[in-house]
């Protein structure tokens, strides 16, 4: 898990569509996050998370809003890959 400006990035995880990652926010940022919906790109950007393009803030999970839940598609290459390498489903990418 990697540190910047207090805001905690998961290691990456898949399965056969997607890679994923979860993104712990700092309370005072927390605060910020709107409630009970997803948020666009330019939101989550504008709280202050750094990540390469085509991630998708995909889920709450409401007990705890400070833990934003992030997806994208694997291109084809990546399943390429993933197959190659003998991954299941919960393999880590």
């Amino acid at each position: 898990m990697s540190k910047a400006n207090n805001i905690y990035y998961s290691d990456k995880y898949c399965d056969e569509c997607f890679e994923y990652r979860h993104v712990m926010l700092p309370k005072d940022v927390c605060r910020m996050v709107p409630k009970g919906r997803l948020m666009s790109e330019a939101e989550w950007r504008g709280l202050g998370v750094q990540q390469s393009r085509g991630w998708i803030h995909y889920m709450v999970h409401d007990p705890e809003p400070h833990i934003l839940l992030f997806r994208r598609e694997l291109t084809e290459e990546m399943k390429k890959q993933q197959r190659q390498e003998g991954c299941e489903q919960t393999a880590t990418c």
